[in-house]
C-alpha cells in the first residue's frame, strides 16, 4: 500500500493498481469509457489487419496500439500535461487532480470526437427528458436520434457528467454497414460502436474465446469479429460482451423488456420447480456428479424419476437451441442421479415441531409436499388407496419409461427420512383425519378417472378406458388385448396405451386422432418412438359409434376437416359429410382426457381451479389441495411444483415461515467466469442410447438406456453458461447529478457561497440561483414546497458571476428563463 492524494484527500492504494482504479475504489469518479472493472486498462492490445463486420472484411493497419478514449485524464503535480489515469500507476506521495477547467475542456473535446460517429441528437436536446424518440417534437431525422438505450446508456451518462457546453457536430454515419440481424443470440449494430474495445478484451481475457478483434482505418478504431460470423470466429455466445458494452451496439437478440435474468437464463426460469439448471449442468461438465444431484435435490425429492419422465420445458427454451440443438438437460439429470454415490442428503438441525400433517395421495405432488414438510420438522403421514406408493408415477407411466426399481428406491429414500406412507389405506372422511389429531391435510389424489367418448357403444365389452388400462397393465392385471387395437386420442396417455398394447401382444395397433400431427399434444419423441415400434397413427379421424360384434368391435369413423378456432385456440375439427367408414377391432382404448374424483368434503372454487398449483380450501380450515386434483391433468414437474407450494402454505398455516429452501452445495459465486467449455460450438447433441426395437416390444424393460459418464460430461459442456454473465461486475457509472430536495441531502452541504440548480419531477431545470450560504438557501427551498424535486450545486465564491453564466447558457439554448426564475426575469 502507498499513500497518495486525490483532489487534496489522502488515500491509501495498492501499488499495482492504476490511478483510475484507485480513484474509483476510493469513491472518486473519473470519466471513462474504455475501462471496465472486469478487464482493467487497455495497455497491451494492438490492432490486426482484418476484421469482419456483417460478414464483410475490413482491412486496416496492423500492429497499431489502442489509444483509449482519453476521457480519464488527470493532472499530477510535478508532471507536465494531462495523463491517462488508466495507464498511469500511482507513486508514493503523488498529488492528483481529477477536475479543473483544463481537464473539463480536454474531456469535452475528446467525447465530441467520439460523438462524431455516434448518433447523439438526443444527448444535447433540452427536451430529451421524457420525450418519445419515435415522434420527435423538434423533427430531428430519426437516423440522428439516439438508440433504445437512451436514458440507460453509459455513454450518455458520461457525456452528461462531462457536460457538453459547445454543442456537438452533426452526426455522419462512419460506415454504410447495415444493421446485423442474422447472427444467433447477439445483435451487433456497428453504427453505435464507439471502439472502446471492452468486448474484445473480455472475450479474450475472461472467456478465452478471442473471437473479436479490431483494426484501424484512417485513424479510427473498427471493431469486428475474426471470421465472417461469430460462430466461425469461435464465439462462445456467453453474452459477456453485451454485459460490458457501454452503448446499444451489442444487445441480446429476441430480448423484450421485463425480468432480464429470467429471459437470459430461461432454462431455470421456465422450470416449474425452479431447479438451478445451469448450476447442476456445470457440475456435470466438471465431472462432479454428486454435487450436480445435490443441486437438483435442493428443489425436487426424486431426481432420478424426474430425469426419466419430465416433459422438459427447460429444453424448449434452451438458448443453445438457437445455435443447433438444446442441451439434453433432462437426460443429464438422470445420469447424475445414476452416477451419484452419496446417500440422500438431509440438512441437520430441523427440530420436530409437534405438528401432524396428513397427505392424501402418494403421487408426485403428495410425496413432494410430504418430503418438504418432514424436512421442516412436521410429522407427516401419507395415505394411499393403492397397494403400492407412487400414484400416477406407478400406475399412469408405463415401466418402459420409468422402471419400478428407480421409483421404489426414491420413495424408500423419502420414507427413510421419516415420512410414513400407508398403502391400501383410502381416506373416506377429512373430518375424521382432523379429529385424529392432524392439524393440516393436503389432498393430492391426482386425476385417475377417464373421460367418456360420448358416442353410442362407448360402454361395450372390449372398450377400455386409457388410464384404467395403464393401471391394470402396471399391476399385471391384463390378459392379451388381441391383435387389432384402436386407441382414440392424441395425448401422452394415448401414446402410452398404444405402446403398452404392442407389448401385450397387439399386432395391429392404430391411434386415431381428430386433429393434425402439429396439434397433437403428446411429446414428439413419444410419437416417434411409437411409430418406430410399429404403432400406426391416423390423423383427422374421429369415432362416431362403436358396435359389439361376435368377433370383436366395429367402429364407425368420420374424417374431419379443420374449422374455426375453439376455446383452446386451436381449429375445431368438423366431420366431413359422407366420409364415414367402418373398421373392425379386438379392443378399443379411449384416451381423450382425465378427471379427478374429488373426495367428499372437498369443494374447489371454480375461480382457483387450474390457475394455482396449490391452495387452501375456503370450505375446510386446514385443508389444502394441489396437483392434478386442482389443476387438472398436467405434468410430473408441475405436480412437484404444486407439492412444493403446498408445503410452504401448510408450514405457514402451522406457524412457520413457509421457507422450504435448502442448499446442499456451494453456490459457486466466486468461481472463474470462464465456463468449462472448450471447442463446443459445432458439437452435436448426444443421442440417447435405446434398446433395439425388436427387444423393446416384447417386454416392459426401460427403453432409454441413459448416458455414460463420458457422454454426459461432453453433453454438459455444450451448455453456454448463460447465468455466468451475471457475475460480471457492473461498470462504474458517473455519480447522479441530481439529489432529491430533502433535508437529509442538505445537512452536510457547505455554508459557503455558490450556485444551486433546482429541477422538477421530469428533471428539467426549474431554477438557477446563487447564494451566500448554500445550505441555508437550499433548506429554505425545501421548506417552500414549490415545483422543485431535485437539486445540484457547486461551490463558487464568485456566485453572482457563476449564476449569470449558467442563466445565460440556459437562455441561449432555450430562449426563456427557467420557470422558477420569474422574478429575476421581470427584473432583467
Amino acid at each position: 500500500m502507498i499513500g497518495i492524494k486525490i483532489n487534496g484527500k489522502k488515500i491509501e492504494v495498492r501499488e499495482q493498481k492504476s490511478i483510475l482504479s484507485a480513484a474509483l475504489e476510493a469513491g472518486v469518479y473519473i470519466p471513462h469509457l474504455c475501462y471496465h472493472p472486469q478487464v482493467g486498462s487497455s495497455t497491451e492490445i494492438i490492432s490486426v489487419e482484418l476484421a469482419y463486420r456483417n460478414g464483410l472484411p475490413h482491412h486496416g493497419d496492423q500492429g497499431a496500439p489502442f489509444q483509449g478514449c482519453n476521457l480519464c485524464l488527470v493532472e499530477i503535480d510535478g508532471r507536465e500535461g494531462l495523463l491517462q489515469s488508466c495507464k498511469t500507476m500511482p507513486e508514493e506521495g503523488m498529488s492528483i487532480s481529477t477536475a479543473s477547467e483544463v481537464l473539463g475542456k480536454a474531456r469535452e473535446e475528446n467525447i465530441a470526437r467520439i460523438f462524431e460517429t455516434h448518433i447523439h441528437a438526443c444527448v444535447v436536446c433540452d427536451k430529451a427528458s421524457g420525450c418519445d424518440r419515435k415522434c420527435c417534437s423538434l423533427h430531428v431525422p430519426e437516423i440522428e436520434r439516439c438508440c433504445g438505450r437512451f436514458g440507460n446508456c453509459e455513454l450518455q451518462k458520461v457525456a452528461e457528467f462531462i457536460g457538453i457546453k459547445n454543442g456537438l457536430p452533426t452526426y455522419t454515419p462512419p460506415l454504410k454497414v447495415p444493421f446485423i440481424d442474422e447472427e444467433p443470440l447477439i445483435k451487433r449494430d456497428y453504427e453505435l460502436c464507439i471502439g472502446c474495445l471492452r468486448c474484445v478484451r473480455i472475450c479474450r481475457e475472461i472467456m478465452g474465446a478471442d473471437a473479436l478483434c479490431f483494426t484501424v482505418q484512417d485513424g479510427r478504431v473498427v471493431v469486428g469479429s475474426k471470421g465472417p460470423t461469430l460462430k466461425e470466429s469461435g464465439c462462445h455466445f456467453c453474452g459477456f460482451c453485451v454485459e460490458v458494452c457501454p452503448t446499444g451496439a451489442l444487445t441480446d437478440r429476441d430480448f423484450s423488456t421485463g425480468k432480464r435474468v429470467a429471459q437470459l437464463v430461461p432454462c431455470r426460469s421456465q422450470c416449474p420447480a425452479e431447479i438451478d439448471v445451469p448450476r447442476y449442468v456445470r457440475f456435470i461438465a466438471e465431472g462432479k456428479f454428486a454435487e450436480a444431484i445435490a443441486v437438483i435435490r435442493e428443489r425436487v425429492p426424486f431426481p432420478s424419476v424426474l430425469g426419466r419422465v419430465c416433459f422438459r420445458p427447460c429444453e424448449t427454451v434452451c438458448r443453445r437451441g438457437n445455435l443447433d440443438q438444446p442441451v439434453a438437460i433432462c437426460a443429464l439429470k438422470r445420469t447424475a442421479a445414476g452416477l451419484d454415490e452419496l446417500p440422500y442428503l438431509q440438512l441437520p438441525g430441523k427440530e420436530k415441531t409437534g405438528r401432524k400433517v396428513a397427505v392424501i395421495g402418494s403421487g408426485p405432488a403428495g410425496l413432494t409436499a410430504a418430503y418438504y414438510l418432514n424436512m421442516l420438522g412436521h410429522s407427516v403421514t401419507v395415505f394411499e388407496s393403492l397397494k403400492e406408493a407412487g400414484g400416477m408415477l406407478r400406475v399412469g407411466i408405463p415401466a418402459y419409461r420409468l422402471n419400478r426399481q428407480t421409483l421404489d428406491r426414491e420413495i424408500r429414500d423419502i420414507e427413510e427420512m421419516g415420512v410414513e406412507i400407508r398403502t391400501g389405506c383410502p381416506v373416506t372422511s377429512l373430518d375424521k383425519l382432523l379429529a385424529d389429531g392432524f392439524q393440516a391435510v393436503f389432498v393430492a389424489t391426482g386425476a385417475h378417472k377417464g373421460v367418456n367418448l360420448g358416442i353410442p357403444g362407448q360402454d361395450a365389452e372390449g372398450v377400455l378406458e386409457g388410464v384404467a388400462f395403464l393401471r391394470k397393465a402396471s399391476e399385471d392385471d391384463l390378459e392379451a388385448v388381441g391383435d387389432r387395437v384402436a386407441v382414440i386420442g392424441g395425448g401422452n396417455v394415448a401414446l402410452d396405451a398404444a405402446r403398452t398394447a404392442i407389448r401385450l401382444g397387439g399386432r395391429d395397433v392404430t391411434i386415431f386422432y381428430r386433429r393434425t400431427r402439429d396439434e397433437m399434444p403428446a411429446y414428439n419423441e413419444e410419437i416417434e418412438a411409437a411409430l418406430e415400434e410399429g404403432v400406426k397413427i391416423e390423423y383427422q379421424v374421429s369415432p362416431k359409434s362403436i358396435e359389439k360384434m361376435e368377433d370383436g368391435l366395429n367402429v364407425l369413423f368420420a374424417r374431419m376437416e379443420m374449422g374455426n378456432l375453439d376455446e383452446s385456440g386451436r381449429r375445431r375439427p368438423v366431420p366431413i359429410e359422407g366420409s364415414e367408414y367402418t373398421l373392425p377391432f379386438d379392443a378399443v382404448i379411449t384416451a381423450i382426457g382425465q378427471n379427478s374424483e374429488v373426495p367428499e368434503g372437498v369443494v374447489i372454487a371454480s375461480n382457483v381451479a387450474r390457475k394455482r398449483l396449490a391452495v387452501e380450501l375456503e370450505s375446510a380450515k386446514g385443508v389444502f389441495v394441489g396437483g392434478d386434483l386442482l389443476t387438472g391433468p398436467r405434468t410430473v414437474i408441475d405436480a412437484i411444483a404444486g407439492g412444493r407450494q403446498a408445503a410452504s402454505l401448510i408450514d405457514k398455516f402451522l406457524g412457520g415461515d413457509g421457507d422450504i429452501s435448502q442448499y446442499f452445495t456451494y453456490l459457486q459465486t466466486d468461481r472463474p467466469l470462464a465456463a468449462v467449455q472448450t471447442a463446443y460450438v459445432d458439437q452435436a447433441r448426444a443421442l440417447m442410447p435405446m434398446l433395439p426395437v425388436d427387444e423393446r416390444i416384447i417386454n416392459f424393460y426401460e427403453v432409454n438406456c441413459g448416458y455414460d459418464r463420458q457422454t454426459a460430461v461432453a453433453e454438459a459442456k455444450r451448455c453456454l453458461g448463460c447465468d455466468l454473465r451475471f457475475q460480471i461486475k457492473p461498470a462504474v457509472m458517473p455519480p447522479e447529478r441530481y439529489l432529491i430536495l430533502a433535508q437529509e441531502n442538505i445537512q452536510d452541504i457547505t455554508q459557503e457561497g455558490g450556485v444551486y440548480t433546482l429541477y422538477d419531477a421530469r428533471k428539467e431545470v426549474y431554477k438557477i440561483i446563487g447564494a451566500e450560504n448554500l445550505r441555508q438557501a437550499l433548506l429554505e427551498e425545501c421548506a417552500a414546497e414549490g415545483g422543485a424535486q431535485y437539486f445540484d450545486y457547486e461551490n463558487d465564491p464568485m456566485f453572482t458571476t457563476k449564476e449569470k453564466q449558467l442563466l445565460q447558457e440556459y437562455m441561449e439554448k432555450r430562449g426563456v428563463m427557467p420557470r422558477g426564475n420569474d422574478e429575476l426575469d421581470d427584473l432583467l
